[in-house]
């Protein structure tokens, strides 16, 4: 399995406002909207996708706590090629794959 880039990553955080105001106003990203009301920030070729603690959309981390982060990768294998590889190295895979509106 080969990574290429990071496509994005969820964040995970107690307030929606605050960090949306924290990430735009004062680091200079574009806030995105998108699906059901969903709220994200974009940089450059990026995007961070923002669950408030407690009402994450799925998929989600295990167990998700404002400040913890999940990253999703881009890869230039073929999905078939990821799933076995990480399951011939004992890495369980709970959901997936499934489709996400990331970056690219």
């Amino acid at each position: 399995m080969k990574i290429r880039d990071l496509d994005h990553f969820v964040l995970t955080v107690t307030d929606l406002d605050k960090t949306i105001d924290f990430y735009t106003r004062i680091l200079g990203m574009r806030l995105l909207e998108f699906g059901e009301g969903r709220k994200g920030l974009a940089y450059a070729n990026y995007k961070i996708n923002l669950h408030k603690a407690g009402q994450e959309y799925e998929p989600k981390a295990k167990n998700p706590t404002p400040g913890a982060a999940d990253l999703c990768f881009i890869v230039e294998s073929e999905i078939e090629e990821v799933r076995s590889w990480l399951e011939s190295l004992g890495v369980k895979i709970i959901l997936g794959p499934v489709t996400r509106t990331g970056s690219q």
